[in-house]
């Protein structure tokens, strides 16, 4: 069913503007369902409001209704500020505004989206009730802003709105990239390395596997999947070898052990640096882990608000790892969801999950805010293929990627940087679980 699909892989819709403009009206008449309350009454949005839908021929969709962007009180800053969070996870913005409504608000809304590169719509909704303004049309025009009118509550112009979505549009959701598949190549073998523990839901794979696997399908590759203790036996019974071995990162160990030297290994976590992510700049976040030194703050974010088990990844085993690597204790502070600090200049580090549940700008956002800052951003399976010592292993599926660590590793050694002894991590232990 179409609204089974994950939000990750939906194209996410952000619906701004002042109070009471018809931003829910609009949201009711595309979906041509009462998804938010609509009144007379300003602020009646009082949290972002999502709906998923399908939108052919672009497909599964999330519509994110926001709060009046320009709400006063208390209690309006808290729904702007909720609202300003949606921007993070916006792939196409739409401005709602009355007709002759254009203003610093809108202005700041505009500047938002244009500094982030992403695709907007400005709609002119109650066009029933006022006229536009020529000086805003021809500004709009002049910057190649697309723009419509609409009467939402009478239904006019929804069909106009309709289309500019499916116009504007980013390209890379149509044509997204793969997780695996082209490394892999059609008719060839992937193998998967799925451990089953405490963090493995009972009866199903977890969301990046489950993607994983439907990759591989879709690039007409073959895919096996077993459990990290049969990797060797598997590996054995193949009469050649497969393009690619990809594990929970937290077995990265054994399986870099049981896989042979010639067959690239990689974890699903990476991958997903690369799908979610900008790969190049999470291997330089990386490598900050060589500058961290005993006290120093490291921030853990983890996308989803799962509940942590007893040895859970983000907040036990890589700080674990870390604080072995380092060899003194760190500061870490763990962020779930959407929470994310505004100011990061009192970190060394950003760790970020896979961001499986995540659309692939919002994981972007959070880059482009680190790289702001100043502050270094990774991910779990590269900080865990780090400080355990097979990074290097962990990139070869990946040639870029591979050649940016070479190239800072010759300039460490040519300038004496400090080196690690691997052999001191503490070794994995028992069963593992999620990437």
């Amino acid at each position: 069913m179409v609204l089974q699909t994950p939000k990750g892989f939906r194209l996410h819709i952000g619906i701004f503007g002042r109070r009471n403009v018809g931003k829910s009206s609009l949201l009711n008449a595309i979906t041509r369902q009462s998804v938010s309350i609509v009144s007379e009454q300003a602020g009646t949005t009082t949290d972002p409001v999502e709906k998923p839908m399908e939108l052919l021929p672009l497909g599964p969709v999330l519509f994110i209704d926001t709060a009046g962007i320009d709400d006063i009180g208390a209690l309006g800053e808290l729904r702007v500020q909720k609202t300003r969070q949606i921007f993070d996870r916006t792939d196409l913005g739409v401005i709602v505004t009355e007709p002759d409504g254009w203003g610093p608000f809108e202005e700041q809304i505009l500047a938002e989206f244009q500094a982030r590169e992403t695709p907007l719509v400005v709609v002119f909704n109650k066009t029933d009730t006022a006229a536009l303004v020529p000086e805003v049309i021809e500004r709009l025009a002049g910057q190649k802003i697309p723009y419509l009118r609409t009467a939402a509550v009478s239904g006019v112009g929804i069909l106009d709105f309709r289309q500019a979505l499916l116009d504007n549009a980013p390209a890379d959701f149509i044509d997204h990239p793969t997780i695996l598949s082209d490394l892999v190549g059609p008719d060839e073998l992937a193998v998967l390395v799925v451990p089953i523990d405490k963090e493995a839901p009972r009866g199903r794979l977890i969301l990046p596997q489950v993607q994983a696997i439907r990759d591989l399908l879709d690039g007409d590759a073959c895919c096996l999947v077993v459990k990290e203790r049969e990797l060797r036996r598997a590996l054995e019974r193949l009469n050649r070898p497969p393009r690619l071995v990809v594990t929970d990162s937290q077995a990265f160990l054994k399986v870099a052990a049981d896989t042979p030297p010639d067959v690239p290994m990689t974890s699903f976590s990476i991958l997903f640096a690369r799908f979610k992510g900008d790969l190049l700049t999470l291997v330089h976040g990386a490598l900050a882990i060589d500058r961290l030194q005993a006290g120093d703050r490291v921030l853990v974010a983890e996308s989803c608000a799962h509940h942590p088990i007893a040895d859970d990844i983000g907040r036990v085993k890589i700080p674990r790892w870390l604080t072995q690597y380092v060899g003194g204790k760190l500061e870490f502070t763990t962020t779930q969801g959407h929470d994310f600090p505004d100011d990061l200049a009192s970190y060394k580090l950003v760790i970020h999950c896979g961001a499986c549940m995540w659309n692939r700008r919002e994981m972007l956002s959070r880059i482009m805010r680190c790289r702001q800052s100043g502050v270094p951003i990774t991910n779990y399976g590269l900080t865990i293929a780090y400080s355990l010592g097979i990074f290097e292993r962990a990139l070869g599926p990946f040639p870029a990627a591979l050649a940016t660590y070479r190239e800072w590793k010759g300039g460490a050694n040519a300038e004496g940087g400090r080196t690690r002894k691997y052999e001191s991590i503490e070794p994995l232990q028992g069963n593992v679980g999620s990437p």
